[in-house]
């Protein structure tokens, strides 16, 4: 079979053997050599960058067929001098990193040892005999990256280059920014700076934070709700790279003492593109920028993607069924209010429905939803957006948040009067919501008719699957953090930690949602109209079987799809 020809050709010794070991059917086989001779990628890289096989178990199989042992890069950081005399595209090319030198010999970590030609040409750039050492593609991958990063950060010094005339990529009337034209490797800031935009998307970072102190200038992601530091320019380059930034959002180069928000679109490939929302502020040492990750296809994840419980699906979805109404959505921010109110318009979007929109600012484009940015400055506040909508002949109304007594009394005259209305709030739990619209002074009658359904919300970090393991907690602790008898006393009952591995972020990997589905029952109502206080609301919406977010977090634990230190870090106050 493996050296039977056909429209691939002759299968090589690694591919022939990834068929022998059952990692792959010959057909694939065939087509993935194929692709990575057409595309000059490593047979090993090109097979873990499009998920066709197992990082580990392709390198096992390689270690295996060729008698090389595996080394564990992890283990060992590569010498930066001799980083130095390697060119980062290179490295690029090949995905293979120098580790060390060992009697006048450089030892190349590779996940592919058929790659000859990698190492030919390290051999020939750096003038000494060159070994391959095999390494998990996963691991390589990682260190490889980092080690262009470091390159091209070690790199940027562009003198006293005019910041008004700084190489920019070619940007549309529409304010699209194409960050694969080969003019951007002419210049390394704007090299490093579209890297760092692009490790984020791949990362799946919510947002980027540039901060320049006076002795050093950080870069930071914010990956899985939890800021962490991704790299460190020298400082004397903060200004270059915020200018950078500022000429890629349409801001004023110039203009340094005050705030200013831009936005930034990058296309990805003819299909896909994604926008950064950017704000600047003045500090001490510069200009921070914070820039936030507009992902179109976080909108279209489908409700069952947001980690409701089926039953606080079904009174999501019945709320939405509703020809009139309001559902508040309420969560600090980052919470993921956004994507759940979004959720919900994509659900109601049909083209028998009229749908507007009024933000601050409209953070994703939604096709087939008349979506308005207010503007304080020029009178276009949410009130007077409410205002024209309803001039409109509207089916559903979306106001990004009620911040006011105006605001508050034309979205609730809006589901009284035929409209479905959806909007947040800044509270803690779904109970505060309906006090708080109380002390704002909207009537108690017109909120206990015109509200039908609130929503509170947070993300917690999701476990692992590849590292997450059992821990064994005392009965007394489980029963004091809110876990019941029956609970404990399951057979399935096992609550998991997190460990940490190549493939998370500490343990972790991705988020999913806690929620407490509120609906506004008559007996609640009548709280309402009583003018009763959130602890009543509360205790009868328990009555009524709703979870609070305690309760749906604990769920999340034993579910073992987050841990017991995630729960109480998003929780408790």
């Amino acid at each position: 079979m493996g050296d039977a020809k056909g429209s691939g050709g002759y299968l090589g010794g690694l591919a022939r053997r990834l068929v022998k070991d059952g990692l792959l059917d010959e057909g694939k086989a065939r087509e993935a050599q194929q692709a990575a001779l057409k595309s000059r990628r490593p047979l090993v890289t090109y097979l873990v960058e499009n998920s066709l096989a197992n990082s580990a178990a392709l390198a096992a199989a390689a270690s295996d067929e060729f008698g090389l042992p595996l080394f564990d890069i992890n283990t060992l950081r590569a010498d930066p001098k001799l980083l130095e005399q390697v060119d980062s595209k290179l490295l690029e090319k090949h995905r293979a990193l120098p580790i060390f030198v060992r009697g006048k010999k450089l030892f190349l970590a590779v996940s592919d040892p058929t790659n000859l030609e990698a190492i030919d040409e390290f051999k020939f750039n750096t003038g000494m005999p060159t070994e391959a050492v095999l390494c998990d593609e996963a691991k390589l991958s990682r260190q490889v990256d980092a080690a262009i990063a470091a390159a091209d950060s070690a790199s940027m010094d562009l003198g006293d280059a005019d910041l008004d005339n700084i190489d920019v990529d070619e940007t549309t009337s529409s304010g699209t920014t194409d960050i694969s034209k080969a003019d951007a490797d002419d210049a390394p800031i704007v090299r490093f700076v579209n890297k760092i935009l692009l490790d984020a998307i791949n990362r799946g970072a919510s947002d980027i934070h540039f901060e320049p102190y006076e002795y050093k200038y950080r870069i930071r992601y914010r990956l899985d709700g939890i800021l962490q530091d991704v790299a460190s320019p020298p400082v004397s380059q903060g200004v270059r790279i915020a200018a950078r930034v500022k000429v890629m959002s349409r801001l004023d180069l110039a203009e340094r003492r005050i705030p200013q928000d831009g936005r930034i679109k990058l296309k990805l490939s003819k299909n896909k593109a994604i926008d950064f929302r950017v704000s600047t502020c003045p500090i001490m040492f510069g200009e921070k920028i914070v820039m936030r990750i507009l992902d179109p296809s976080s909108a279209k994840l489908g409700i069952d993607a947001l980690g409701y419980e089926p039953f606080q699906k079904d009174l999501y979805m019945h709320a939405l069924s509703k020809p009139y109404g309001m559902i508040l959505v309420t969560g600090p921010t980052g919470s993921g209010k956004t994507v759940s109110l979004y959720t919900g318009v994509n659900i109601l979007n049909t083209p028998d429905r009229n749908i507007s929109t009024a933000e601050d600012p409209a953070e994703i484009n939604l096709e087939g939803v008349n979506q308005v940015n207010v503007n304080p400055k020029v009178g276009l506040t949410f009130a007077s957006a409410l205002k024209a909508f309803l001039r409109q002949d509207p089916d559903v109304i979306l106001v990004g948040e009620i911040r006011d007594l105006e605001t508050g009394e034309i979205a609730i005259k809006a589901a009284q009067t035929g409209h479905l209305v959806l909007s947040t709030l800044h509270t803690n739990d779904a109970p505060q919501t309906l006090t708080r619209l109380l002390n704002m002074g909207v009537p108690a009658f017109n909120i206990a008719t015109s509200v039908t359904l609130i929503i509170a919300q947070r993300l917690a970090r999701r476990l692992c699957k590849n590292c997450k393991a059992p821990i064994d907690v005392p009965k007394e602790e489980l029963l004091k953090e809110g876990f019941s008898e029956e609970d404990i006393t399951s057979p399935d009952f096992t609550i998991y930690e997190a460990v940490g591995c190549d493939q998370c972020n500490n343990g972790y990997k991705g988020r999913a949602g806690i929620y407490q589905v509120m609906p506004v029952s008559e007996e609640i109502g009548r709280i309402i109209m009583a003018e009763g206080n959130a602890m009543q609301i509360a205790e009868q919406a328990a009555k009524e079987g709703v979870w609070d977010l305690r309760r749906s977090a604990l769920e999340k634990v034993k579910q073992g799809i987050t841990s017991l230190t995630e729960a109480n870090r998003v929780t408790i106050d």
